[in-house]
């Protein structure tokens, strides 16, 4: 199958890469020399999408680009980059995709379980509602540029993915410093959710769906077991063999990060009941498993 990836040198996108080898890839990337040392010389890649009229020789689009959310501080022009490095080339892809003669029959494209806004301790699915703020606004525009793709020709799958869990990257490299140096420990109460996913299943989602041409529409990309903040930091603790009991209070990541703190004090339990009908099964359903996993 040709595939053409977005977002492919990212912490996730070079997982997804590695687990497709049987397949001709091409990757989208501005710069072509980083992505070929870190991906290798034997895919086909462009610089740009501008200069393409369709997509009729690509079978299938993962689009996973996007300016991480949590890198700065969210000035007004820090979110306007964060929506507009989802939305611009969502936008662009579907273009393609609807000018296309032969399109691509599947079109997989990330999304966040940000769009749910914070939910409480209230489990969420993706028939429930949202909270209106940042991040479901960020969210909902990207998954409807995505959805314009949509055709008799090209089924639309929405990835709303977690708390990404896996070595050398992701939530943990900025999580893991205060736990191993025993300073950690949950934020405030510790009762706001946490849907995290191991790499090797949100990676084994995007393969399932790709391989599974009936299914389309919204898959939570999370664990089937979402925990509290407080059990996901003593959790942390017991794999590292660290104490995790310094609580961080609310105010002070306020002062810190100010909006973008939300993200952190405020969260969801996020259940991934589509993906579980679709039949995949998840190699990590247990936090303590996943953790000992990561940080081994």
């Amino acid at each position: 199958m040709k595939i053409l990836i977005t977002g492919a040198t990212g912490f996730v996108g070079q997982q997804l890469v590695g687990s497709l080898t049987q397949h001709q890839l091409v990757i989208l990337s501005r710069n072509i020399s980083t992505a070929k040392a870190k991906l290798g010389e034997q895919h086909q890649y462009w610089s740009s999408l501008a200069d393409k009229t369709d997509l009729n020789d690509i079978e299938a689009v993962i689009n996973l680009a996007g300016e991480p959310i949590v890198a700065k501080r969210w000035s007004t022009k820090q979110k306007q980059l964060i929506c507009n490095s989802r939305w611009d080339i969502t936008a662009a892809i579907s273009k393609l995709i609807r000018n296309s003669s032969n399109p691509p029959h599947t079109f997989i494209s990330g999304s966040a379980i940000g769009y749910y806004g914070a939910q409480s301790a209230t489990p969420v699915d993706e028939k429930s509602g949202f909270h209106a703020e940042f991040g479901h606004d960020i969210c909902q525009k990207w998954e409807d540029l995505a959805l314009q793709a949509q055709s008799q020709q090209t089924r639309v799958c929405i990835t709303r993915i977690g708390i990404v869990l896996g070595k050398n990257g992701g939530a943990l490299a900025k999580i893991l410093p205060p736990f191993k140096l025993g300073v950690g420990g949950p934020i405030g109460k510790g009762e706001q959710g946490m849907s995290w996913i191991h790499i090797s299943d949100l990676v084994g989602l995007i393969n399932y769906l790709l391989e599974h041409p009936p299914l389309q529409g919204v898959f939570n990309a999370t664990a089937p077991n979402p925990v509290s903040n407080k059990v996901f930091s003593l959790t942390l603790g017991k794999v590292l063999n660290r104490p995790a009991i310094i609580t961080t209070p609310p105010l002070a990541l306020r002062l810190a990060m100010g909006e973008m703190s939300q993200l952190i004090i405020e969260g969801q339990f996020v259940l991934p009941t589509n993906a579980l009908k679709a039949g995949y099964e998840f190699n990590y359903t247990d936090i303590e498993a996943a953790l000992t996993d990561v940080v081994s």
